[in-house]
């Protein structure tokens, strides 16, 4: 999946170490909670070595699931995932999505309506529990053993719909298309039901035509990024910079960091006294 995923190059990653990237088979189902406590792992090893990692992204609900935590959720019922897994095969992640925006408005709101998977686990988790979702989402924060210094990097919506076309058509010009057919024996996957996979299989399957399903690739791309950045909004702790203001996202990375460093080490020399 590393066209669809736009899989960091060769070159980024011998330039920047990279975690969690091609990690896990798309064949293993691997859950928000799951990547908390990995990434939670990492986070502690890293330490040894040096003060600072970049969190970066990306999905909204991994990235609230490691910075804040998420409840435990219960134990899957195989039965209700297994009619609402033949009903999302059977009548599209459409019919699911309609359900869950009836029985949490809220979650529907923030999810990307196009990933099956996370559509069918949501409204799994709803059912079952008889609590909404979101509910399970907006427990008390736990806490962690680092401090954030969160920013966020905007453009215009006219800016940032011109690179969405220009990178889908990249996409599609690194081979997206051979990608996915050669991914077809494994299309009922959690990991394929999102945004440029889904699209494809239509078009193999005959429901609408190339340019057709490249051009609702771009849609729902751009859709997505209109749920991310109302996810984003309601956290107040991130500061927000235009794209071309580098120099000022840096300055004020840098001196946060300096900050948290004198403020740990006024603490450390307390608690020694």
């Amino acid at each position: 999946m590393s066209i669809g995923t736009a899989r960091p190059t060769e070159e980024e990653t011998r330039r920047v170490q990279h975690y969690f990237v091609g990690t896990h088979s798309i064949i293993e189902r691997f859950s928000a909670g799951q990547f908390e406590l990995e990434a939670l792992r990492l986070i502690e090893e890293l330490r040894s070595s040096q003060h600072l990692a970049i969190l970066t992204g990306g999905s909204m609900l991994y990235m609230d699931a490691l910075t804040q935590g998420i409840d435990a959720f219960p134990v899957p019922d195989m039965a209700l995932r297994a009619t609402l897994t033949e009903q999302l095969n059977t009548e599209g992640v459409g019919t699911l999505f309609e359900r869950l925006q009836t029985l949490d408005p809220v979650t529907a709101q923030r999810i990307d309506r196009c990933n099956g998977a996370r559509v069918l686990r949501a409204l799994e988790v709803t059912l079952q529990t008889g609590r909404p979702y979101s509910s399970w989402l907006e427990q008390q924060k736990h806490s962690r053993p680092f401090s954030l210094v969160s920013v966020g990097i905007r453009r215009s919506p006219e800016e940032l719909n011109e690179r969405i076309r220009r990178r889908v058509d990249t996409m599609v010009e690194e081979g997206l298309v051979a990608e996915v057919e050669a991914l077809l024996p494994y299309r009922m996957l959690p990991a394929l039901q999102t945004v440029g996979y889904l699209e494809l299989f239509d078009y193999f399957d005959g429901k609408c035509t190339l340019t057709e399903a490249i051009e609702l690739i771009k849609v729902h791309t751009r859709q997505y990024a209109r749920r991310q950045m109302q996810w984003w909004k309601r956290n107040h702790a991130i500061r927000w910079f235009d794209a071309e203001d580098y120099q000022g996202l840096f300055t004020f990375v840098e001196r946060s960091v300096a900050a948290l460093a004198t403020n740990t080490q006024q603490e450390r020399g307390g608690k020694t006294e």
